[in-house]
């Protein structure tokens, strides 16, 4: 347990580079995974690798940013080449550590791939973006990934806050951005949304176990 909190956390920032952003979370898959597998307290390691994750995926939204968009992108170097909206959320997944079939699951319909990390989601159909906020709220801070009528991407809420990260292909030279929920964009939009929470406690352990996503 003392070997655990002395556990540091290594906080990339968004310049370090793409590539070394995913060694640091190599490294802290395998450092936490070692604990979890030791510890009495596997809330505890679960707990210590979501607040790492989120920092993590955090950093790895400001390298993709401004990657443009395009129906058949599907690159791995962040802002060299385009990435369509399902790819973009299979290959952070992916580059965060979490061990998916990207190509299968990109080309999935949005709702379904989305199932296959967050099984228990909500819909809301012809429901105003407000309500969907809300609700957001009340679920408190985290990741969630998000389907729309022929779109995916990301909702992060921090401090009560919530952004649409995707790669929108209603700015394609843009394409990877953050953005108000409410505005014109793809969520706002679209008249069916499945939210669906991720990094929960059973995600979480996959990824310290190196076990793979999905059934």
């Amino acid at each position: 347990m003392r070997l655990l909190l002395l556990l540091p956390l290594l906080a990339p920032a968004p310049d370090s580079g793409y590539t070394a952003l995913k060694a640091a979370i190599v490294h802290q898959r395998t450092q936490l995974g070692e604990h979890y597998a030791r510890s009495t307290r596997k809330d505890t390691v679960i707990a210590k690798a979501r607040a790492y994750l989120l920092t993590a995926i955090d950093a790895q939204f400001e390298h993709w940013k401004g990657t443009p968009w395009d129906f058949n992108g599907t690159t791995r170097v962040p802002r060299e080449g385009t990435i369509a909206c399902g790819y973009f959320v299979t290959t952070v997944l992916q580059d965060a550590g979490f061990d998916l079939p990207r190509y299968k699951w990109a080309q999935l319909a949005a709702e379904p791939m989305i199932r296959k990390v967050a099984p228990a989601g909500k819909a809301f159909s012809d429901r105003p973006v407000d309500e969907v906020e809300a609700w957001l709220r009340q679920q408190g801070d985290g990741l969630y990934a998000v389907g729309l009528d022929n779109h995916v991407g990301f909702i992060r809420v921090k401090s009560g806050e919530a952004l649409f990260v995707h790669s929108n292909y209603y700015q394609r030279e843009v394409g990877v951005m953050a953005e108000p929920l409410r505005g014109r964009n793809p969520l706002a939009d679209s008249r069916y949304r499945y939210i669906g929470k991720l990094l929960d406690d059973a995600m979480l352990a996959r990824w310290l176990e190196h076990r793979p996503l999905g059934p």
